[in-house]
């Protein structure tokens, strides 16, 4: 019987750039994992993008809503994490995303006390506040007393998902000119920061293998499946034959 740290299963995190194959990476190493025994995958992005489409949608307060969640999705994507907090509506917008958020970091947890091997694209972070995958809000900042309640409510949220740290964080590094070809309708700007920003990222200690994504998908791939497999085996899982 493998391991099982607390009573959960193994946690494999997959993070990078735009551009740096994330996605993909992610699914084919889920595919990988089932070797090893049941797996399943979570995102743990915000994906206001398409949040923020759908409640464009919705009568009366839906062209209202969208917009907020574009400029707040666009203000994060810059990774200008602005220095005062926003109004209460949308701070209120940003809580509804955080909500979803813990909803989502809830149900991969139970996955893992199933017994499940759970891959993750994207995982929550407090080494850089206001950039990707982590806080919007400041708690110090001035303004609204309410606004600021709220963010603490969002730091506690935060330094509760990043108090689980994954056994396993494949980092994808790439260059911004490669990120740059592989994501043509983002803005240059924007990729230039989460290029640079995902090096700083620690996840409370978690460990981390760097991967070259500038690479071919099967040479990253060949990287990122030797570490996982190093992880669930130190964890007693053995690879499984495949059925022919």
């Amino acid at each position: 019987m493998p391991e099982q740290r607390a009573g959960l299963a193994p946690l494999i995190a997959i993070v990078g750039c735009d551009g740096s194959g994330k996605s993909t990476v992610s699914e084919e190493i889920l595919i990988w994992a089932r070797r090893y025994g049941p797996a399943e995958a979570a995102h743990l992005g915000k994906q206001a993008g398409n949040v923020g489409r759908a409640i464009a949608d919705w009568p009366l307060v839906g062209a209202w809503a969208g917009r907020t969640i574009a400029r707040k999705t666009d203000r994060t994507r810059k990774g200008l994490g602005e220095k005062k907090n926003p109004g209460l509506l949308p701070a209120l917008v940003i809580m509804m995303f955080l909500m979803r958020r813990l909803r989502r970091f809830q149900r991969m947890l139970a996955l893992r006390r199933k017994g499940l091997i759970v891959v993750t694209d994207r995982y929550p972070q407090l080494d850089i506040p206001g950039a990707f995958d982590s806080t919007d809000l400041l708690a110090t900042a001035s303004g609204s007393a309410v606004v600021r309640w709220l963010a603490r409510r969002e730091l506690t949220a935060y330094q509760w998902m990043t108090s689980h740290r994954p056994d396993l964080v494949l980092r994808l590094n790439v260059d911004l000119d490669t990120a740059c070809a592989r994501k043509p309708d983002h803005r240059r700007e924007v990729l230039s920061y989460k290029v640079a920003a995902t090096p700083l990222l620690k996840f409370n200690g978690a460990p981390i293998v760097e991967i070259d994504a500038n690479r071919s998908l099967a040479e990253v791939l060949v990287d990122a499946k030797a570490a996982v497999a190093r992880v669930l085996e130190a964890r007693g899982y053995a690879l499984q034959a495949q059925s022919a």
